[in-house]
């Protein structure tokens, strides 16, 4: 047999109340397993909030990854480019346009990246539109916040070999091959 009341007081506090009714009515009914029903539901949606727990956790691994393989990619660049942005300071760029030169550049790989992600999530949004609740799987401001997101990490990523490139001391760049 399930009990079920409503109460507009605290469901913990309300227990003791709804106990003493019952008994009042047959002393031999025990009352046991009681929940209130956010956790009642909460049991009944373990298994989506774990996937959904699962995809956030693996989302951001893999947003941490792209940030790291682009830094990698800046910072070799950077390096590579040593001579050149030594050139570059020497016959009078100024920090500022290193800077803005090396994150353009950034720029320019996150954007080929979340152009190219954005046409295949919206290819791809059929196949998980069940597995969404209370959004559509084309939401134009998820799809815009997510391409957001993904382009100020890249800078963030971006920054720090960019910062490295303004350093360059020109004498030691044009002396080394």
């Amino acid at each position: 047999m399930i009990l079920v009341t409503r109460t507009s007081m605290n469901p913990e506090r309300a227990f003791h109340g709804v106990q003493a009714v019952v008994s009042s009515l047959d002393t031999g009914i025990p009352m046991f397993d009681v929940k209130t029903f956010e956790q009642h539901i909460g049991v009944s949606l373990f298994l989506q909030r774990m996937a959904a727990t699962l995809l956030s956790v693996f989302g951001l691994l893999a947003l941490s990854l792209a940030a790291l393989g682009l830094y990698g990619v800046m910072a070799y660049s950077v390096s590579q480019r040593t001579r050149e942005l030594g050139i570059r300071i020497s016959i009078g760029a100024k920090q500022q346009d290193v800077l803005k030169l090396v994150l353009g550049q950034t720029l320019v790989l996150a954007a080929v990246g979340v152009a190219g992600g954005l046409v295949t999530a919206i290819a791809v949004t059929r196949f998980a539109a069940n597995l969404l609740y209370g959004i559509s799987p084309a939401d134009p401001a998820t799809f815009a916040l997510i391409a957001v997101l993904l382009l100020l990490v890249s800078l963030v990523a971006g920054y720090f070999p960019a910062r490295r490139a303004t350093r360059i001391d020109p004498m030691i760049a044009l002396r080394t091959e």
